[in-house]
């Protein structure tokens, strides 16, 4: 029997894990970008998509597998990437495989072209699964993709939700190869005879505008100048981290993910709970003013929702334990419209002065234009006019921050 090469064997077991819910004839797609990582995922997937639920009991079932790759429109010589990339799916056995070509939104995106094209990326994903009807796609998101996601969020300083790093699953989405180093796909591919394509936007550059090396942010050989901070962390920061600290950071950053994770779905559970309690309150004319009682005698004016604006319970609010309570509050301002990854901590802090230290202080503006005042014991948040108000009794915990 052929021996099986270890990186192959480490990419097939961790997608048989995740195509093991699967039933005959359900559909799964690869997100394909033709790099290293999702082809070695696309590869996997087509092996093991023959034989799910295979046991020593029993002979297994297979499920359709194809993939779907989307095309931002965004470097030069993009539509023959995605070609190749289509191609080499197609060679695997993949089937159906799409190639999709998003509208890039009119006018600039205040969130930067990073977040733009995650956006365009899993909205195309999510169109495609909706269309074929896919009960899954899988992303090639790697150990080392998670621990550069963990030092962006530590230097955020937004908490230990944004530590928790990418989700192994989170609605249709599954990314199999979370316990995968990048070296290992990059294996997988040379196993399989894949042709992996390389990001630019993925490498630092090598010179710097006086034609010297290259500083922090980029040169001239990067278009624009630019290099995603991502992969500065990548190029950087991480080796900085394992020169100085030894090997093992990476695994380290990606276990405490794990571990952030488990406690924050926790915290966020309770946390929902209590900023339901807030708005069912809020909305008692019976319930008093909240703890600042006879205090809040100036705050008759306004007392009353304005359109787009729901309100919480400021004494709701001030008896729970303040680590819950900032939670909540940042719950809120996600359930306003407010991104993730722009709510700081100088956020929350605004957000909390209301509850528990007020002094009268006028409306505090939120990331994405969405705004907080305080009025006759109450908090009120209007929506950011990206996002939606649909009411607070229905928030629940957001199970990631930026993939």
């Amino acid at each position: 029997m052929a021996r099986v090469d270890p990186a192959v064997a480490a990419a097939r077991t961790a997608v048989r894990a995740a195509l093991s819910g699967l039933g005959p004839d359900d559909l799964v797609l690869v997100a394909c970008s033709g790099g290293a990582d999702s082809l070695a995922l696309a590869a996997a997937v087509a092996f093991e998509a023959r034989r799910v639920g295979r046991s020593v009991r029993s002979r297994g079932h297979a499920v359709r597998a194809g993939a779907v790759i989307v095309d931002h429109g965004l470097q030069a010589g993009s539509a023959d990437v995605a070609a190749r990339a289509a191609a080499q799916c197609r060679a695997l056995g993949l089937d159906p495989v799409l190639v999709r070509r998003p509208d890039r939104p009119d006018g600039p995106d205040s969130a930067g072209p990073e977040a733009a094209a995650r956006a365009m990326r899993y909205g195309g994903f999510e169109e495609t699964a909706a269309e074929t009807g896919a009960r899954r796609v899988l992303l090639g998101h790697t150990l080392d993709d998670q621990a550069e996601q963990v030092l962006l969020g530590l230097a955020r300083g937004a908490g230990a939700r944004s530590l928790a790093g990418m989700p192994r699953e989170r609605g249709i989405f599954a990314r199999p190869f979370l316990g995968l180093r990048r070296a290992q796909t990059e294996a997988v591919c040379a196993a399989s005879g894949l042709d992996f394509w390389t990001d630019p936007t993925n490498l630092l550059p090598t010179t710097g505008p006086d034609g010297g090396p290259a500083g922090p942010g980029g040169g001239p050989d990067r278009p624009g100048g630019f290099t995603p901070l991502r992969s500065q962390v990548r190029g950087r920061v991480l080796p900085v981290l394992e020169a100085t600290l030894g090997p093992g950071v990476a695994e380290a950053l990606a276990r405490t993910a794990d571990q952030a994770r488990d406690d924050a779905d926790l915290l966020d559970s309770l946390a929902a709970d209590l900023l339901a309690r807030a708005g069912t309150a809020a909305q008692d004319p019976a319930a008093p003013d909240g703890p600042a009682g006879q205090g809040d005698a100036a705050e008759q004016d306004g007392a009353a929702p304005e359109p787009g604006e729901r309100a919480l319970d400021v004494g709701v609010l001030a008896a729970a334990h303040p680590a819950l309570r900032r939670r909540a509050l940042r719950l809120a301002a996600l359930a306003a419209g407010c991104r993730p990854t722009d709510t700081t901590t100088r956020h929350v802090d605004a957000l909390d002065a209301f509850v528990v230290s007020w002094s009268g202080q006028g409306p505090a503006g939120l990331p994405g234009g969405a705004r907080a005042r305080r009025a006759c014991g109450r908090l009120f948040l209007r929506a950011a006019p990206t996002g939606t108000s649909d009411g607070w009794t229905g928030v629940r915990p957001p199970t990631t921050t930026q993939e």
